[in-house]
C-alpha cells in the first residue's frame, strides 16, 4: 500500500470500513469510483508531463536519468509545482483505496514514479514536526529507485541535479559554479532557492535587520521568476550572487570580531545609513556590545510580556543613543528597531535556556 506522503490514518480507517463491509452487502467505499478518480489523475499527471518522453520509467536505471528532466518541465510551468503535487496527492489517495483490485495494480509502477516526481517537490512538508520522515515508507517507491536516490523515502532534489547537498555555511564557489551548469535550470532555481531559504532561517534567525534584507531579495527574484518576467538562468545568477552576499556577510561579521547578538544590534543601529556614515562603524560597534551587555543584565523568563519591562528597556536604549549622540531624527526609529531585536534576542536565549 503506497504511504509516504503521510495519509496513513485516513487509508486506514477508510480501508478499516471497506474491510468491515465486505460480505455484508455493498461496500462501503466505492472502489471502481476510487478507480475512476486514479485514472482521471493520472491522466491529468501525464498531460502536466507532456511532452516529456518518461516511457521507460519501470527500469530502475533509466527511471533515475528520467527525474531530473521531469521535475525540471513541472517547474517550469507556471503554478507547475503546485498542480502536479495536488494531482499526484489525489491519485494516491485514490489509488489506497482501490490499490488492492487488479486494474489498479496495473497502475502501480507508473503511481510509483509519479510519486517519485512529487517526493523532492515536497520535501519537508511532509515531515513529522520533529523533522522525521513518515512512519511506513514507501516500498514500492524503494523497489523503483536505488537507496542512493532514497532519504528516508523521500528523494533528495540534491541527488536528483547530481549534487552532494553541501555545508550552507560555506556555499563555496565550487558548489555554485556546479549548480550554474546544471541543464535543468528550473531545477538548479529550486535548488538554490531551497539553500537560501535554509541559510536565511537558520543563519539569521535572531538577526531582524538582515533577516528582513534577504528574504524580500530573495521573494523579489523569485516573485519575477514566477511571474515569467526573467528566465531561469537570470534567476540563477541573482540567487548565486546573493549566496555570495551571504559569505561576504559571515566574513564581515568574523573580522569585526561581534557575537551573534552583538551583530545583531550593531545591524538594527546601523540600518540608517546616514547614521552609519555619521557615526562610523567603530562607535557602533561600541554601542552594540554595551546594548548586548545589558540585554544579558535584563533578561527575565516573561519580560516580553511585561509593558514596564519594554519601557524600560525603551528609556535604557534611548539613554544610550543619546549619549553617544545617535542622530535625532533618526532616534525614534532606531529605538523602535533595537527594541524589536531586543525581544527577538531575548526568545531566543529563553529558548535555549529551557
Amino acid at each position: 500500500m503506497v504511504d509516504y506522503i503521510g495519509i496513513a490514518p485516513q487509508l486506514k480507517e477508510a480501508l478499516a470500513t471497506y474491510t468491515a463491509a465486505k460480505g455484508k452487502g455493498a461496500p462501503t467505499i466505492d472502489t471502481s469510483e476510487a478507480l475512476r478518480i486514479l485514472r482521471e489523475k493520472l491522466q491529468i499527471a501525464r498531460h502536466l508531463l507532456h511532452p516529456i518522453d518518461w516511457s521507460g520509467f519501470r527500469d530502475p536505471k533509466t527511471a533515475i536519468a528520467l527525474l531530473p528532466n521531469c521535475l525540471d518541465h513541472i517547474l517550469a510551468m507556471p503554478d507547475g509545482k503546485k498542480r502536479f503535487c495536488d494531482t499526484v496527492l489525489a491519485m494516491t489517495k485514490a489509488f489506497a483505496l482501490c490499490g488492492t483490485t487488479d486494474k489498479a495494480m496495473a497502475l502501480n509502477d507508473e503511481v510509483t514514479f509519479l510519486q517519485a516526481i512529487r517526493a523532492p517537490l515536497v520535501k519537508g512538508d511532509d515531515r513529522g514536526g520533529d523533522g522525521s520522515a513518515p512512519e511506513n515508507v514507501d516500498f514500492q517507491l524503494r523497489q523503483l529507485l536505488p537507496e542512493s536516490l532514497v532519504a528516508d523515502g523521500i528523494t533528495d532534489v540534491f541527488k536528483m541535479a547530481g549534487l552532494e547537498k553541501p555545508d550552507i555555511s560555506i556555499l563555496s564557489d565550487q558548489f555554485l559554479a556546479e549548480v550554474s551548469k546544471i541543464p535543468q535550470k528550473n531545477l538548479a532555481v529550486e535548488l538554490l532557492q531551497r539553500l537560501l531559504k535554509e541559510e536565511v532561517q537558520t543563519r539569521f534567525k535572531t538577526n531582524v535587520v538582515k533577516q528582513k534584507r534577504f528574504s524580500e531579495l530573495l521573494q523579489a527574484s523569485l516573485a519575477k521568476y514566477a511571474n515569467r518576467s526573467i528566465e531561469a538562468a537570470q534567476v540563477i545568477e541573482a540567487l548565486i550572487a546573493m549566496a555570495k552576499q551571504f559569505r561576504d556577510e559571515a566574513e564581515k561579521v568574523e573580522a569585526m570580531g561581534l557575537s551573534p547578538a552583538e551583530i545583531a544590534f550593531y545591524d538594527a543601529l546601523a540600518n540608517n545609513q546616514s547614521a552609519h556614515d555619521l557615526m562610523g562603524d567603530e562607535v557602533l560597534m561600541k554601542m552594540a556590545r554595551e546594548l548586548a551587555e545589558k540585554l544579558r543584565g535584563n533578561l527575565s523568563i516573561d519580560w516580553q510580556y511585561k509593558e514596564n519591562v519594554r519601557a524600560r528597556l525603551r528609556t535604557m536604549i534611548k539613554a544610550l543613543l543619546k549619549r553617544y549622540r545617535y542622530p535625532p531624527d533618526q532616534e525614534a526609529a532606531a529605538i523602535e528597531l533595537v527594541l524589536i531585536q531586543a525581544e527577538t534576542l531575548s526568545e531566543d536565549l529563553m529558548e535555549n535556556l529551557e
